[in-house]
């Protein structure tokens, strides 16, 4: 049976109607594709037949997106930035054996995965690997990775979540703050400014509350919407902050941040690996999951 693609527009039509909308203007489309204005012209009203809406309103001497083209527009720049990426993705892995496409939570991936890295690639040396940030579950079908790293529930739709570590989180703090805020206690943290995660709001109260204190007032101070920002201001001096050791050990190394209180925590959820139904058995996913494991059981994730 033959595959009907009457439905799918050119590249270049949608090119041009982005183009066209970044503009409110034909002709600086025109001269940015290097085509006439009557070309765009003529790609716009293509598109708009093969639709069957109005994309465009004209006014003056400017064309303005209607409110179909404003719904419309997002969805195209996804899909031609999807469109290019893949072929980045095809031109980049053209001279290698093998590619290996890794979703990762942003902050473990810049500072505990990439630093790492460098020896799976030794092993593994004619292996393009593409890594990308990405902080909650997504959709395998719709973004081709072969493997993701997930901190949560092993729970994901269509995939396969095997266990890789659990997570301590330490309370740390720059001997600036602690200069200025000296800690003894657990009340001497308390009264002092806290740094919070803000995709995990309950973290301070959670943790005085396993060590005998009232967690209700541990909800002030600054919010952030990645450890790497939270980790930049303790280091900065702005606060009190909870985070993974894992993350901090250069910090800890160099002295920039110290571990305030021997109190250490694990938290509810752990990290997993998340591999897409069909992929299981990909032999350059299989390596690379043999080997992030031994990577954590050698520096291990979870240390206190």
């Amino acid at each position: 049976m033959k595959l009907s693609r009457r439905l799918v527009p050119d590249v270049t039509t949608l090119q041009a109607f982005e183009c066209a909308a970044r503009h409110g203007s034909f002709t600086q489309a025109a001269a940015e594709l290097n085509l006439t204005q009557s070309a765009v012209s003529r790609q716009i009203k293509d598109l708009e037949n093969q639709l069957g809406v109005l994309l465009f309103e004209r006014v003056r001497q400017r064309v303005i997106l209607s409110e179909a083209g404003q719904k419309f527009l997002p969805e195209v720049r996804r899909l031609l930035n999807q469109t290019e990426e893949l072929m980045v993705r095809a031109m980049a892995s053209a001279r290698a054996d093998s590619t290996l496409s890794i979703a990762s939570l942003p902050t473990f991936g810049s500072r505990w995965l990439v630093p790492r890295l460098p020896d799976f690639l030794r092993q593994h040396p004619d292996t393009v690997v593409n890594i990308a940030s990405r902080s909650a579950p997504f959709d395998f079908d719709e973004q081709n990775f072969d493997i993701a790293i997930h901190y949560g529930q092993p729970v994901w739709a269509h995939a396969t979540c095997s266990y890789l570590c659990s997570e301590i989180i330490v309370p740390a703090a720059s001997p600036k703050l602690l200069a200025a805020n000296p800690v003894s206690t657990l009340e001497d943290i308390v009264g002092g400014p806290l740094l919070h995660l803000a995709t995990r709001p309950k973290l301070w109260a959670q943790w005085f509350e396993a060590n005998g204190m009232d967690g209700r007032g541990a909800y002030r101070g600054n919010r952030f919407d990645q450890f790497s920002m939270v980790i930049e201001a303790a280091t900065a001096g702005l606060g009190f902050a909870l985070l993974p050791r894992y993350l901090i050990e250069q910090e800890l190394a160099a002295g920039t941040l110290r571990i305030v209180l021997d109190r250490p925590m694990q938290t509810e959820n752990n990290y997993y690996l998340a591999v897409p139904e069909g992929k299981l058995e990909n032999p350059i996913s299989l390596a690379f999951r043999e080997w992030i494991t031994e990577q954590v059981a050698s520096v291990p994730v979870a240390s206190t």
